[in-house]
């Protein structure tokens, strides 16, 4: 394998699951709740990357009501764990962390990177350099806060966004045209109990199933993207509950098709919203 340094900038969306469970028998005198982290992915230039790697080796959380001078964040884990992305889409999670912590109210975490690379089809691996900031530890606010009560589960989805955390440099529609990416990553928290999901299918106009088209919202903060699978099925997982726009497409260097949309898709907390079967025409 061919072996490159290269600064990285981010392309993807990946998530973080939190459960808090309480651990005391009386529910009304709690003062502790397990917090239980996992992790997911959304897309990328996928039919050209077999890997994009990420390990994690430390994850902190701030409570909202830390008093001035002390530490406000604790300490989750500081066990290093390594992820491939591409293997926790639509929907799929990964276990990060579980540990008992104070109830209360948190608002931020810091999530820390020591390492990322990319690994494209033909082998090639590009080594990414870690930015200070996430040398230092990743913010990622949590609006609102998710509260942790005692006695109870709660649980936190943290949406690594791959798609625009590793950003392809050159052309990105072969591998000869690909000169490396800029890793910048770009992670949002999402409380899943005001959480709800999208999922379909995308073919083309003789029915036959399209891989690795790319399905995709967008609210007045974010962008909330898949790709289709090998059955050309997809997951818009953790999307806040509302009404959104649904678009879907596809372009490689030998194909592109058609931009669909699809209006008024509802997203209720708890629930998966099915569509219909959306049909790409090739151009």
């Amino acid at each position: 394998m061919t072996r490159k340094s290269i600064f990285v900038n981010s392309v993807f969306w990946v998530f973080f699951l939190l459960f808090l469970i309480g651990c005391d028998k009386d529910i009304n005198n709690v003062d502790t709740g397990t917090l239980r982290i996992k992790l997911t992915d959304a897309p990328f230039p996928i039919d050209m990357v077999s890997e994009a790697n990420v390990t994690i080796n430390k994850i902190e959380i701030r409570q909202e009501s830390s008093q001035a001078g002390e530490n406000p964040f604790l300490v989750l884990t500081e066990e290093e764990l390594g992820y491939n992305l591409l293997d926790l889409q639509n929907g799929i999670t990964a276990d990060l962390a579980e540990i008992e912590i104070p109830v209360g109210d948190y608002n931020l975490l810091r999530l820390y990177v020591s390492a990322a690379n990319i690994i494209l089809t033909d082998g090639t691996v590009y080594d990414l350099t870690i930015p200070s900031g996430a040398q230092t530890g990743i913010k990622i606010f949590v609006e609102p806060a998710i509260q942790v009560v005692g006695g109870l589960t709660t649980e936190l989805v943290l949406d690594f966004d791959v798609s625009q955390s590793f950003i392809v440099q050159g052309n990105p529609f072969t591998p000869a045209g690909i000169n490396g990416f800029i890793f910048t990553p770009v992670i949002r928290a999402a409380n899943i109990s005001t959480t709800g999901s999208i999922s379909g299918k995308v073919i083309d106009n003789l029915a036959i199933a399209i891989v690795d088209a790319i399905i995709w919202i967008e609210d007045d903060a974010n962008t909330y993207s898949s790709f289709s699978n090998n059955e050309g099925l997809y997951t818009l997982s953790f999307i806040p509950a509302g009404t959104y726009t649904v678009y879907a497409t596809k372009k490689t260097a030998t194909v592109e098709y058609d931009t669909v949309s699809v209006e008024n898709v509802e997203v209720v907390a708890g629930n998966v919203t099915a569509l219909d079967d959306i049909v790409l025409t090739q151009q």
